[in-house]
């Protein structure tokens, strides 16, 4: 299954969720932005003059499709929960990741428990919605990264092989052999799109997974400093906005 357009550099642009096309907290999306992305995605398909936006997000894979389905994109795979699941919006298939094993996911639900116990009682919530994956949570980031250290430890001494980071608001505890960078390679793989026929989207250091897999690399305007140093062109606007005006200057 391919997607390639006429008389244009990029088939596809793989774009981050969170602080990209929405807010990480639960401030409301950006509609009219969201609206603007979604008539260039009606517009791509159709015409095959521009490229696809689709998704790679550390987001539970419901909240990554509900976002699919709210951009228009019938064409491209996306990925969620980075890199565990794989969406497939033409054919509605859910694809887990075949490297991970049932004893993995085993680990992983042995690890939320582990983390519910200890944690919870002090406020720590789980983002709901995660196959592989535990996503913490709490009102105070300050005191949430205080955890990780923590964290880190009890893991490698429990032999739990869970990469554990930090994002504007949350702690991941993945998988270690599952990444950001392991789920574009699926979709490249599934799709026969070459690297330098795509383009990314993000906007903290997670996202150099994509800025590795892409020939070309846009931020927002609220992108860290490492991300901005690795990326081909800088938004003026922020989040939504600045993916809206990164798809017009590669339509320009």
């Amino acid at each position: 299954m391919s997607f390639r357009t006429t008389h244009a550099r990029f088939d596809a642009v793989i774009c981050d969720i969170d602080g990209c096309l929405s807010p990480e907290s639960s401030t409301p999306f950006d509609v009219d932005a969201l609206a603007m992305i979604a008539a260039h995605n009606r517009k791509a398909q159709a015409q095959r003059d521009r490229p696809v936006l689709t998704l790679c997000s550390g987001r539970p894979q419901p909240f990554a499709e509900a976002m699919c389905r709210l951009l228009g994109n019938r064409t491209l795979p996306l990925i969620a929960e980075n890199g565990v699941w794989m969406y497939v919006p033409g054919d509605n298939l859910y694809v887990l990741d075949p490297a991970i094993t049932s004893a993995q996911r085993q680990m992983v639900r042995d690890a939320a428990t582990w983390l519910d116990d200890e944690f919870g009682p002090q406020g720590v919530s789980q983002q709901p919605g995660k196959a592989c994956s535990v996503s913490l949570y709490h009102r105070d980031t300050e005191f949430l990264a205080s955890l990780r250290p923590r964290i880190s430890s009890e893991f490698a001494r429990r032999g739990w092989t869970l990469r554990v980071s930090m994002t504007w608001l949350y702690i991941n505890c993945d998988l270690a052999h599952v990444s950001k960078a392991t789920g574009v390679a699926r979709l490249l793989k599934y799709t026969g799109l070459p690297a330098d026929r795509c383009a990314g989207i993000g906007d903290t250091t997670s996202d150099l997974a994509i800025r590795d897999a892409v020939g070309w690399f846009a931020c927002p305007a609220n992108a860290v400093a490492e991300i901005k140093a690795r990326s081909d062109y800088v938004a003026v606007a922020e989040e939504a906005s600045g993916v809206v005006e990164i798809l017009r200057h590669l339509s320009a």
